[in-house]
């Protein structure tokens, strides 16, 4: 085993404090990953205050890892040192369900996946995140970064990027068809240039028009706010797809109300409290409400590569270890553009 410094929530709610954590010998198929970048995702944030339920403290937050290769096992054919390496949400799975067989990993079956951090492992000890010096993860959790995009813009693609992308290909996202994204944040930012990027029109929803002069750089062809009630009669059937990219409860009829007929609002925050659905909002025109959650291992990979070949890294403000409780307070405060990204060097 090896002791690194990590940056870790020693209890629900608590400031977050430099410690050390013990990572795992590398195995046969394990690859060990020198951290450079990690990104600050909004569900550090509900995990680290335990806005979700019950969790693991002390807990490491950061599933948004951008690194470098140091050492492989001896069984590990697929990277080697000095490579340029992504791990995501995910560091390991049942791999037997049809699920994973399908590299749908995120919705395994068997038991469910084992998350980069405040989930149980294989082997019955806490997994820890990516705020921290270095990670040992099975080479089939891994991904390869293309060369064509810098670590630090690239860690965010890790939950930002593959959490808006895996949807917009799911539902068909390109030429002729219309994409609302409701709100410009960490996801809603990278769902604009994704969007934009696979050749759909893409409009944002925001409360305000405060940051509508970012929408339309990033690749957005409309941008309106939601707190203007002309802005639902306006676009009444107007959308093939939404992109709910908030963690708040909304009024989902309104929203649902800009959907064409057979369109899907999905939806990829998660709100802390339960959220209520009035069913007429989805008849008439056989509009669909659905969700989505990041996606598995390919698909990550195919997002990377998508990601640089049309340069779309994410848009950050790069911060030390020692920012990041401050950089909490402002995520809660809608305070940043777009994603926090911590330099491990500083940890």
């Amino acid at each position: 085993m090896t002791t690194v410094a990590a940056y870790a929530a020693p209890a629900a709610k608590a400031p977050l404090e430099r410690t050390a954590i013990e990572r795992r010998a590398v195995g046969e198929f394990d690859v060990l990953i020198g951290i450079e970048f990690v990104g600050i995702c909004h569900s550090d944030i509900h995990q680290a205050r335990e806005g979700w339920g019950e969790a693991i403290f002390p807990m490491v937050p950061g599933h948004e890892i951008a690194g470098v290769v140091a050492e492989v096992g001896p069984g590990v054919t697929r990277f080697r040192a000095g490579d340029r390496v992504g791990v995501g949400c995910m560091v390991d799975s049942c791999r037997a369900c049809a699920n994973c067989a399908a590299g749908l990993q995120q919705y395994c079956t068997g038991g469910g996946p084992v998350w980069t951090y405040n989930s149980i492992g294989k082997d019955g000890e806490p997994t820890y995140g990516g705020y921290s010096e270095k990670i040992v993860v099975d080479e089939n959790f891994v991904v390869r970064i293309p060369d064509g995009l810098s670590l630090d813009v690239a860690a965010p693609l890790l939950c930002a990027g593959i959490t808006t992308y895996s949807p917009l290909r799911h539902w068909n996202a390109g030429p002729g068809k219309k994409v609302a994204v409701v709100g410009l944040g960490g996801l809603g930012h990278m769902a604009v240039k994704i969007a934009h990027a696979m050749g759909a029109e893409v409009t944002v929803l925001s409360q305000s028009l405060r940051k509508k002069d970012d929408g339309l750089r990033l690749g957005a062809d409309q941008y309106h706010a939601t707190s203007d009630p002309k802005t639902f009669e306006e676009l009444a059937g107007t959308f093939d797809i939404i992109l709910n990219t908030v963690s708040a409860s909304l009024d989902f009829a309104a929203y649902l109300s800009v959907l064409r007929t057979d369109g899907t609002m999905v939806n990829l925050g998660l709100p802390e409290e339960p959220v209520q659905i009035g069913l007429q909002s989805l008849f008439g025109h056989r509009r669909s409400m659905s969700s989505s959650g990041i996606g598995g291992i390919p698909e990550t990979q195919e997002m990377l590569e998508f990601c640089a070949e049309h340069g779309a890294g994410a848009e950050i403000e790069l911060i030390g270890a020692a920012e990041i409780n401050e950089a909490y307070e402002r995520v809660q405060a809608s305070d940043v553009r777009y994603r926090f990204v911590i330099d491990t060097a500083t940890i």
